[in-house]
């Protein structure tokens, strides 16, 4: 921020001035800037949705991103690179998105989501990291400082016991006091103490009957006092009901724009004596503060940031996704073997949710691209339409015919863009009937069948017995095709392993009898959240928490 030269600090900047002024800099200009105040050449500073890839949108009035996006590298979702547990991996995303939040003048990135995976039905949780709060805390920490690094700030979400999209905007997450300390507030705890992000995203929701945008117990006394929090707090997009209980309890900032009525609504409060004048300046002084540290100078980088990171996507998701099954080794295949690629998503990969965090890719190359561009001649039919389900039969007929002749068989299934979005919870854990057909039928005709499963979280496998190799790719970004390629071929050994249980069957999951309810959503599970609970009642699950297979053989010994 440039200043006058009678202007010495913060606080001279804050003494002038007008009330009003600060009533006003406590919101937005429109859908993504904040205000500013050319008397005093206080800019303003913009923010745009970024966990795995920026989303910057043109028109500022365009919350909900009915427009497409400025181009920007779609790296795998949460969901996909936590499964690296890679601390290093996460602040090399963070410095990349970075880079080209530079490169695309953003001031601030909204992310990381570091909300905890309650339940596999979550429409968001492919943007989330995990259900362990020490794993989502070591690596968002990663993340946030990889991306500060660059002068860019971070804003964590979403602040608090957000696990579900369904009524989001009035639930309300009834959480016991040890349950919300050491599950849902521990990883923001983490991050603040490790990397003190320069935002906190609090949420839509209510948590124990108080909206998080007026929730005094966790942004003063527990972030602010007991974390040492020095951040500014901002509301999600929309999520403040009561503007004065708001800036009263701690938050700084509203966004979007209210075109000034929530604004008056604050400088009414201040003359009726409803408010003290220290809450709006406590509001202000954050904000200077994070306008401070986003306006100064940095080198913007070149355009081939954008090669770079393309790269950096395709190590991400040969680092992270998870070999589930390898019967025989049948995994890695030889290049020069008869291979039948099947599944429509081969071809138009399912790589990224929906909702704010979806990013307009630089470039994306599906698997059929990347083996047409290694020549390795391999075969292609789609064996399934997404969109088109009147020709799944024949499609399946024709898939298994083709398969009959070739020596491995590699069908690319998953969900779809319409099974997991913000906004909305899934409503159940399992694949397209098509594909779950197309599998088993394959399976019939061809012993060597290779299942690659995408999508941003947890689903049944109904066919799991009859395959003899599964890999989960998760939401693999837009180097899906180079990526998947070099795990299947084995240029690079897979390692990933999975960052959240998947159950054998929803009943099993201990949040379902409770969960996505429409106002009162009880925590009944308290503490027992994923393997916490597996482990503590002996329950089977299909895979646990950490489990992943490897190209290599060892064994250990001798351990002390």
């Amino acid at each position: 921020m440039k200043r006058s030269e009678n202007i010495k600090s913060t606080d001279d900047t804050i003494s002038l001035l007008s009330v009003k002024e600060k009533c006003d800099l406590s919101s937005g200009l429109d859908t993504w800037h904040s205000k500013s105040i050319p008397r005093l050449e206080i800019p303003s500073i913009l923010f745009h949705d970024g966990p795995h890839g920026l989303r910057k949108q043109p028109d500022t009035s365009d919350v909900v991103g009915l427009n497409e996006s400025e181009p920007a590298t779609c790296f795998p979702t949460s969901a996909t690179s936590a499964c690296s547990f890679d601390r290093e991996i996460f602040c090399q995303l963070g410095e990349a998105i970075g880079k080209e939040a530079l490169k695309q003048r953003i001031d601030v990135v909204l992310g990381p989501g570091i909300n905890i995976k309650r339940s596999p039905l979550c429409g968001r949780n492919f943007e989330y990291l995990s259900e362990d709060p020490l794993l989502t805390g070591e690596l968002a920490s990663a993340y946030v400082k990889g991306l500060q690094a660059q002068g860019v700030g971070a804003s964590i979400k979403h602040f608090a016991a957000n696990n579900q999209e369904f009524c989001r905007l009035i639930s309300n997450s009834q959480v016991d006091e040890r349950a919300l300390r050491e599950i849902y507030l521990k990883a923001f705890e983490i991050v603040v103490r490790k990397a003190q992000p320069w935002t906190i995203m609090s949420s839509y929701n209510r948590i124990n009957a108080v909206y998080a945008c007026e929730n005094e117990l966790l942004m003063t006394r527990i972030a602010r006092v007991e974390w040492g929090f020095e951040g500014l707090f901002i509301s999600d997009w929309g999520a403040v009901d009561n503007r004065v209980a708001a800036v009263q309890a701690g938050l700084d900032l509203e966004m979007p724009s209210s075109d000034g009525y929530r604004d008056s609504h604050l400088l009414k409060a201040y003359k009726k004596g409803q408010i003290e004048e220290r809450f709006l300046d406590r509001a202000v002084e954050k904000l200077l503060e994070l306008i401070e540290k986003c306006k100064q100078p940095k080198a913007i980088p070149s355009d081939s940031i954008y090669q770079e990171n393309h790269v950096l996507a395709r190590k991400i998701l040969t680092e992270s996704a998870v070999l589930l099954k390898n019967n025989s080794d049948l995994l890695p295949l030889n290049s020069q073997s008869e291979v039948l690629i099947v599944g429509e998503l081969a071809k138009n990969p399912h790589y990224q949710g929906s909702g704010s965090s979806r990013v307009n890719p630089i470039r994306q190359v599906s698997l059929t691209q990347a083996v047409q561009a290694r020549g390795l001649g391999w075969e292609y039919v789609d064996g399934y339409r997404i969109d088109n389900k009147d020709q799944n039969a024949l499609l399946l007929e024709e898939a298994c015919l083709a398969a009959k002749e070739k020596e491995v068989v590699v069908v690319v299934v998953g969900l779809t863009e319409d099974d997991e979005a913000e906004g909305y919870d899934r409503q159940h854990l399992e694949l397209q009937p098509s594909q779950n057909a197309l599998i088993k039928a394959l399976a019939k005709v061809n012993s060597n069948v290779v299942v690659v499963l995408q999508g941003g979280g947890v689903v049944t496998l109904p066919w799991l017995d009859e395959v003899s190799a599964v890999f989960f790719v998760g939401l693999a970004g837009q180097a899906f095709g180079e990526g998947c390629l070099d795990l299947l071929l084995g240029e690079v050994n897979p390692s990933g392993k999975l960052a959240e249980t998947w159950p054998l069957s929803l009943a099993d999951v201990p949040s379902s009898s409770s969960y996505g309810q429409r106002y009162n959503t009880p925590y009944i599970e308290s503490l027992f959240v994923g393997y916490r609970y597996y482990d503590s009642a002996a329950k089977p699950v299909r895979f646990p928490f950490g489990y992943g297979l490897s190209y290599t053989s060892f064994e250990f010994s001798d351990l002390q």
